[in-house]
Order: structure tokens, then sequence, then C-alpha cells
């Protein structure tokens, strides 16, 4: 138990210095957010009428509605950029020394999700508290129930087990995140989307990152919503299955590229 343990801390410390050296990394991941939350949104404000729909219990306006998409928009491309690290890692030939060791790979690539999900979290409790200081508060207990991040970061890691270079990994991750992203509920509830269209509005119900963003939308008003968590965790549980799988030195791709 105690060299998974150190293994863990290693990881999480490498990663929490990484990030201290890169302080425009925290900036620019705080940009992207407000810069929908203060611009975007008001344009789209008087467009964008919202019903009574849950978790709310009264009539929202936009930006209010928009801050649990944000929170996710920030885990989303945190957790792809924080797997930058992995493709650079394998590319110095530091990741198969890493996953050739006595420890087992689901623990050393959590420790690395982990890590990832760390800093994504501080983002996002960052950008809450700006969104609070503009006036848009939440329950004082939905500070504390908002941490479904897991999933996101997991995502990063699996598509970074199939990419070669970091050129390359550039390209997917502007591939991935905005249609990931945009085909979602992060900016546009469910019913609005069937009003324009039946089939995107399906296609948002079944993306992952939809169900990650309500259920912090459910948590950020301390309440719980089991389908959402349900769809997330089975998804976590894919894409960390996949990492393992790619990032198998005797199997998956890496064998390819041995």
């Amino acid at each position: 138990m105690r060299p998974l343990l150190i293994a863990l801390a290693a990881i999480v410390t490498r990663e929490a210095l990484r990030f201290a050296r890169q302080r425009s990394r925290f900036v620019s991941a705080l940009v992207r957010p407000l810069v929908w939350l203060v611009v975007f949104a008001a344009g789209f404000r008087a467009a964008l009428g919202l019903s009574i729909i849950p978790p709310y219990q009264t009539y929202i306006t936009y930006e209010t509605y928009i801050v649990p998409g944000l929170c996710g928009m920030i885990l989303l491309f945190n957790g792809m950029q924080s797997s930058l690290s992995l493709v650079y890692d394998r590319e110095m030939g530091l990741m198969r020394l890493l996953l050739t060791s006595p420890l087992p790979r689901w623990w050393l690539l959590f420790a690395k999700i982990l890590a990832g999900t760390a800093v994504s979290v501080l983002q996002c409790y960052a950008f809450l508290g700006i969104a609070a200081a503009m006036g848009i508060k939440m329950p004082v207990m939905g500070y504390v129930y908002v941490l479904p991040a897991l999933v996101l970061g997991a995502l990063g890691v699996a598509l970074s087990s199939f990419i070669s270079q970091m050129e390359n990994f550039a390209g997917v991750m502007n591939f991935v995140i905005f249609p990931t992203f945009f085909m979602s509920t992060a900016l546009y509830p469910l019913w609005r989307m069937a009003e324009s269209s039946t089939l995107l509005r399906d296609i948002c119900a079944i993306n992952p990152f939809s169900h990650a963003v309500e259920l912090i939308r459910f948590a950020l008003y301390e309440q719980f919503n089991g389908m959402a968590l349900f769809w997330t965790a089975l998804a976590s549980l894919m894409f960390l299955g996949l990492a393992l799988w790619g990032y198998d030195p005797g199997r998956g791709l890496m064998r390819r590229r041995g």
C-alpha cells in the first residue's frame, strides 16, 4: 500500500509543480468562461428566455443557467490540456518507463487523472467565486457537492493514448472539445434544442458531457440527479478502461509505437 501512496503523491506533486509554473494556464482557463458569461450571455439573454425547469423553481436569467455549463467547460478544457503532458511524457520516453514499473497501470493513470482533476476543480471554484461576485450565487452547500470532474479528465487520458505526437493532440483537442461542448446542455436546455431539431436534441441527450453538466447543475442547487450520476459514472469507467487498454505496453497502440 505504501508504494501506491508514494507514487500517487509523486504524480500529484509533479502536476501541482507544473501548474504552479504555468500561471497563465490558470488565467486562460478562466478567460474562456468569463467571456461567455459577460459578453455572450448579455447578447443571448433576451433571445433565449428560459422556462422553469428542474432544478430551478422559478424563472432564471440566462447567466444563471449557463454557469454549470461553463464549469463543465473549465473541466473539459483543463482535462484535455493536462492530458497533453502525457503525450509529452510519452515522446520523451517517460511514460513507457512509468507504465512498466511494478505498480498497477490503473493506479498510475488514476493518479494522473486525480492530479488533473484537482487542478480543474480549483479553477472551477475560482470561476464560481467570480460568478458569485457578479451576483450569480448558488446555495452554500451547493459549492460542496460540485465535484464530478473525473470523467472529463479520463476522456483526455483516453484520447492521449491514441495520439503519437503533440501536434496531432492539439488538432484532436479542437475536433473533440467543441462538438462535445456545443452539442450538450451546457448552453441551451434540451427543450430549446428540440424546437430546432429533434436529431440535435437526441445527440445532446446522449452526450456524456450533458450528463456531467446536469450533475453539476443539480449539485449546485443541492439536488441529486441519479440518472446523470449513473451515466457520468458509466462514461468514466468506459473512458478509464479505454485509457488502460491504450496505455498497455504489451497491447494496444503503445505496442505498435514501441
